[in-house]
């Protein structure tokens, strides 16, 4: 409604600035009239394509989609845009590839592999990361007890953060002495979930499987049996026994304790702090035939980034994500994460403020830094199975991660007044070299080969 009466306000000043002039002089005059009314801060741009449809998996971090649509600020573009929740990421792949959805909430991992030649290859782009952190591994209430002894305590008697996989190692090792094998889920097999849980294990001297062309499942010399669970049917997968643990996004760690059948026992924001998460993702030809479309879905996105992380509207956040047509989970499980904690064993929530980063820290930037971890993960286990020149790992993410379109957008919100110019980085692409994982590996993008072969397990370059 607020944005009908806007609208409408507009559209009368525009013509009454015709009626008084007329001629070329009196549309321009008009145009003037709609940019700088202090109604809207908005440069509208000429938009190829108002009608949208964007798709989505019931997920917390897609929360920059929903708020965009339901704050307006999809609108205040002059995109129409429907927001649909699709059943798993293969669906979401298939959809926006074959143009049933003009963009879609994706894990980072597939446009990367769609380009990289893993999977159904399609060229595929992204304008803008929807957020940092946000996952955890959780394990059955049986398996962490028997993890529990090997965890050290403070003086309270409470099991001391971050908790590497070494706790798990004599657990795995007690089911493989009984004949049965370790079974966890993960999302999807290039998803950051995959990959985060690999390493958590590997880290520990877990080998968590290998792929290869005639293993697709990735379980080659596998101590963990590694499998595709979709994130809503987490909790009732572990509850069923078929899996012992899984790694996903909220709220579905936090719905496991909510129900009393898990333990989250790691956040991937320990694993790698403020690592990179999801994406919204366009196909190139959508970006190419809809360049100006483009930057301005970009636009409200960051806005809804911005406005996500002011503490003061996680409450009302919550409340969005809460409704059926997006995550549809109870308020009490997303604001268990959503405002600044995280609830481990039951009763044991502890103060987590980074744990959902929607704009803070360039969270919204595409940098090819992040990117390429992506590949050097996939290069790592196998599902890259040659190996590739370090120019190839910049080369092939460039075609990816545009963040070219991220900085139109945002220079238009700066001239807007909705960003202050700091939040833009000055960058190449790169972030600097860190060693914020749970075994302080060093990570240079820019030595993909190095970072590859400094690891025990995996391949080697």
């Amino acid at each position: 409604m607020r944005n009908i009466v806007k609208r409408a306000s507009l559209l009368a000043s525009a013509a009454l600035v015709l009626m008084a002039c007329g001629g070329k002089e009196a549309k321009k005059n008009a145009v003037e009239a709609k940019e700088e009314s202090p109604v809207s801060k908005t440069k509208m741009l000429e938009i190829e394509k108002p009608q949208l449809t964007f798709g989505f998996i019931k997920l917390t971090d897609m929360a920059p989609l929903a708020i965009a649509k339901e704050k307006g600020f999809f609108e205040d573009e002059g995109l129409f845009v429907s927001v649909e929740a699709q059943s798993n990421w293969k669906n979401v792949l298939d959809r926006v590839i074959d143009g049933q959805l003009d963009g879609s909430h994706m894990l980072a991992g597939q446009p990367i592999a769609a380009g990289a030649g893993f999977g159904r290859q399609a060229e595929l782009v992204t304008p803008f990361s929807m957020d940092l952190n946000g996952n955890g591994i959780t394990v059955s209430n049986d398996v962490w007890s028997k993890m529990k002894p090997n965890v050290p305590a403070d003086n309270e008697g409470k099991p001391i953060h971050p908790i590497k996989a070494d706790a798990l190692k004599p657990v795995i090792t007690e089911y493989k002495n009984s004949g049965k094998p370790f079974k966890m889920g993960m999302v999807f097999p290039v998803s950051t979930h995959n990959y985060e849980i690999r390493y958590w294990l590997a880290a520990a001297g877990i080998h968590p499987g290998m792929y290869t062309a005639d293993n697709v499942q990735g379980q080659i010399d596998a101590e963990v049996l590694l499998s595709v669970t979709p994130p809503p049917q987490m909790p009732a997968t572990l509850e069923s026994g078929t899996i012992y643990g899984y790694c996903v996004g909220e709220p579905w760690n936090q719905q496991a304790v909510f129900k009393g059948i898990g333990v989250p026992v790691t956040t991937n924001y320990d694993i790698w702090k403020n690592n990179p998460e999801k994406v919204f993702v366009m196909t190139k030809q959508f970006v190419e035939q809809n360049p100006n479309t483009a930057i301005a879905v970009t636009k409200a996105l960051i806005r809804a980034g911005k406005w996500l992380d002011e503490p003061s509207n996680r409450a009302e956040a919550v409340k969005i994500l809460a409704m059926s047509q997006y995550v549809g989970a109870p308020e009490e499980v997303l604001a268990n994460s959503m405002t600044g904690t995280f609830e481990f064993e039951k009763g044991d929530k502890r103060e987590m403020p980074d744990f959902n980063v929607f704009y803070k820290y360039n969270a919204t930037y595409p940098f090819y830094s992040d990117g390429i971890w992506f590949l050097t993960q996939m290069r790592r286990w196998g599902q890259i199975p040659e190996s590739k020149s370090a120019d190839w790992y910049g080369e092939t993410i460039k075609d990816i991660y545009r963040p070219d379109i991220w900085k139109k957008a945002a220079d238009l919100l700066v001239a807007e007044g909705q960003i202050p110019a700091s939040d833009i980085p000055n960058t190449d692409g790169y972030k600097p070299a860190t060693t914020d994982f749970i075994d302080g590996t060093s990570y240079d993008a820019k030595d993909p080969i190095g970072y590859i072969n400094s690891f025990s397990i995996g391949n080697k370059d």
